[in-house]
This record gives C-alpha cells, structure tokens and sequence, in this order.
C-alpha cells in the first residue's frame, strides 16, 4: 500500500502533466514521432526510383533479379523513456532538483504516447541498469511509471550511458522513440549513441542547472563531487579560477551539442530554473517541419 504523500504527489503531477499534454501538445507529439516507426512487409522486384539501400541481397543474389524490401508505417509506436539516476540528478542550485524536472518531463512524454495509443516503457539507470518497465499501454501503467520516476531510490551513485543504451538495444526488439534524460557528464558515449540511433529513435534531453556553467564570486566554497565522492577547494574570488571554471563549462556544452550533431541524434537543452513547455513545443515543431 503506497503512502497517501506518494498517492497525492503522483496525482498532483498527472493533473498538470495531462492537462499539458490537453492544452499544449494536443497533435505536436503525433506530427513529430506517429509513424515514424517502420517494419517489414515483403520484397519485390526493383523498379526505376526505388531506394538502392533498400536492395535484399540475399533475395537479389538467390533470384538472380534485383529485389527490394518494402516497409509500412507501424500503426502504434513504443516509446521508452531512459532515466539517469545517479547522484548528479540531486542538484539544482535555482529551481527544481533535476531527478524531479526528470520525472515531470517522463509524465508529460508518458501522457502525450497514452493519447496517441502507443506503448510507454521506463528504463532507470546509474552505472548499473537500475529499473526496467516493459511497454505497455494504459493510464495504469502511465501512473506506475510516474511513481518509480518519483520515488524509485537508486542503490549506485555513477552514471554509465554506453551501459544503459546497450541494454536498450537488447531487450527493445522492435524499433522504439527512446528519450534519454540525462545531464550527460559521462564521457566518450559517442560509439552508443551511434548504435542506438540507428536501431531506434533516439531524442537526448540534457538537463542543465546555471550553476554548472558560471561560477559565482563567494569565497573559499569546498565541492564535493556527488558520484564518486572527492572534495576540492576552489577560491571563487579568484578571477581566474572563475574563468578557467567557466571556459571549461563551455567547452563541454559545445562538445556535447557537437556529438549530438554528429550522430543524428536529436536534441532538448533544459534549465532547471526556466519553464520547459516552449522548449518542448519548439522541438515538436522542428522535428514536424523537417520531417
């Protein structure tokens, strides 16, 4: 029997996230993903104007004549919803915590697939695979995703993203939009995220806190790194160190943006301390108008 303050906080969020999903991005979702999904149907001779990458070769080579593979737009669509737990999602220096930014963006994911009939899946990970949902339709299952995004209590601290996409790919068999929500602090993810986009449809949302990127004047201040536990002491009065601070938050946002723009995969920057409705919509509009 789950506690009445889990019960009323789940539903507090399925209000606002479906009244959202209403008012909001009634038809956005649909535009920008419904169809997206393609599976087999049968192969055919080629004929003048077909795709060459379509070509079956081992019909083409067992015939003798040129055969193609022809595809149809799957009628629903699985949508999985990765998850980064680990440590560095409990921060936020203005704003919402970034695990509970996490789980109102899952909620409104979650709510938007439901209407358009597709399946929803949940996938929660640090360095270890930590909670995987299987998709499923149905508000029922919606509320239990909401609730393990809410509440579920991770037993390891790290984040491995190659990790979490690999077992993705492994126990997703047919083709999903899969939403990785993460701050994306793991490096070298570059080879996954290549592999996953071309199995699935991945969507990265990067969700940043303003204090990761510029450094205050304040002090002497001791951090602590929340995943693997070191402390340092920075002197923030240091004009330099608050300058070196920030040229390398730079850095790192502009070769995470790169990498994603290297592999195809679609991109959502998100502050924890500004609304994400216009960034969301804007994405939908995108995604829509390039399509």
């Amino acid at each position: 029997m789950l506690p009445k303050e889990i019960l009323d906080k789940v539903r507090r969020i399925e209000i606002t996230t479906s009244r959202l999903v209403t008012d909001v991005f009634a038809g956005a979702y649909h535009s920008a993903f419904k169809g997206r999904g393609m599976e087999f149907d049968q192969v055919r001779e080629y004929q003048i104007g077909d795709d060459i990458r379509t070509i079956d070769w081992n019909v083409t080579a067992r015939t003798g004549k040129t055969h193609v593979k022809q595809y149809v737009e799957e009628r629903e669509l699985s949508v999985m919803i990765l998850v980064d737990a680990s440590a560095s999602s409990h921060f936020a220096s203005n704003g919402v915590l970034k695990n509970q930014l996490a789980a109102e963006l899952a909620a409104v994911l979650a709510f938007a697939a439901i209407r358009n009939n597709d399946k929803v899946g949940l996938l929660i990970f640090t360095d270890n695979i930590e909670l995987f949902i299987a998709p499923r339709k149905g508000k029922t299952h919606v509320l239990r995703v909401i609730r393990e995004v809410l509440f579920f209590k991770p037993k390891s601290k790290g984040t491995d993203i190659p990790g979490a996409l690999e077992y993705f790919i492994r126990v997703a068999r047919r083709r999903c939009v899969g939403f990785l929500i993460s701050d994306f602090f793991h490096a070298d993810f570059q080879k996954s995220l290549n592999l996953t986009n071309k199995y699935h449809d991945l969507v990265a949302i990067t969700l940043n806190d303003a204090r990761e990127s510029v450094l205050p004047e304040c002090g002497l201040i001791q951090v602590r790194d929340a995943e693997n536990g070191q402390l340092r002491l920075l002197d923030t009065s240091d004009e330099r160190m608050r300058s070196w601070y920030n040229h390398k938050a730079k850095e790192r946002w502009e070769a995470r943006n790169r990498l994603f723009g290297q592999t195809g995969v679609d991109h959502i920057d998100l502050m924890t301390n500004e609304p994400y409705i216009s960034a969301l919509v804007s994405f939908f509009a995108t995604r829509r108008h390039r399509q």
